[in-house]
């Protein structure tokens, strides 16, 4: 479980981390965060996380709206079933992330 800080400090020393969006499309239009994959829970499977990671062990980060959001989690369960071991949460999400006035992008 990771903070807004250190989702930024997992970038800086984590290779290859992938950030998934767990929200879907209509959050993601209010902003997300650079770098992200929109990939919302409902979607989520071992296929469609196959298709972005290259094995098991890749670093992989997901974040939803913020801590009421149960997306990520949702996410996070169904890579864990999938055999996926270095996972974080950025259980703050994007909430978190604007109210520390971290850029983001918007579609």
């Amino acid at each position: 479980k990771v903070d807004a800080e250190g989702v930024i400090e997992t970038l800086e020393n984590v290779p290859d981390l992938v950030i998934i969006d767990s929200r879907i499309a209509m959050d993601r239009k209010q902003g997300y965060i650079e770098g992200s994959i929109s990939l919302p829970d409902a979607e989520t499977d071992c296929d469609s996380l196959a298709v972005l990671l290259d094995s098991l062990t890749s670093p992989i980060l997901f974040y939803c709206n913020g801590p009421k959001c149960g997306r990520s989690v949702k996410a996070i369960h169904k890579a864990q079933q999938c055999g996926y071991s270095r996972i974080y949460w950025f259980r703050g999400g994007f909430e978190e992330w604007t109210s520390k006035d971290y850029p983001f992008l918007k579609e």
